[in-house]
């Protein structure tokens, strides 16, 4: 039988995997829109999460800049949040 993770299960290695992504602007970009938007999200939502966090920072973040085309896949509500980068508290 293979198992399956709960939803909470999820959420808690999304956060985890949001918050370290090996440079401290994607922790910033990433991290801070998981603390922003999770308390929000579906399944649906979690799991177009899941699947950006899966892609390269390199490319999340022109996408969330603006600076290269969204893929068709990852359009959308979510996306438009993450651009407006106002989520984004950096600690001094």
């Amino acid at each position: 039988m293979t198992y399956m993770p709960t939803f909470d299960e999820r959420l808690a290695r999304a956060k985890f995997r949001a918050w370290h992504r090996g440079t401290r602007e994607a922790d910033y970009m990433m991290g801070g829109f998981f603390d922003r938007y999770s308390a929000q999200w579906d399944a649906d939502a979690l799991q177009w999460f899941e699947d950006l966090l899966a892609e390269d920072d390199v490319d999340v973040m022109a996408w969330a800049l603006k600076t290269a085309p969204v893929p068709e896949r990852f359009r959308g509500e979510q996306i438009t949040k993450m651009q407006a980068l106002d989520y984004v508290d950096i600690p001094r």
